[in-house]
């Protein structure tokens, strides 16, 4: 099980990730996300993104649940 997200700077790089990726139409490659381990493992955790396989790379992918998210 991953750390929870406890302080603000680490819920704050979460909801950036989250905005990098609905600015990025809802998904990018896996290796070109600039976020910690632990960010991206506690929106997994918390089913708000997926991790697809495209069979040339990974591809994280915004959930349909995360959309309903407000962006403030």
């Amino acid at each position: 099980m991953a750390k929870s997200l406890k302080n603000c700077s680490d819920l704050t790089a979460a909801a950036s990730l989250l905005l990098f990726l609905r600015r990025y139409g809802g998904s990018a490659p896996l290796h070109s996300i600039n976020f910690s381990r632990t960010v991206i493992q506690s929106l997994l955790d918390r089913e708000l993104v997926r991790v697809q396989n495209t069979k040339h790379g990974f591809l994280l992918t915004i959930t349909q649940d995360s959309d309903k998210l407000p962006t403030n």
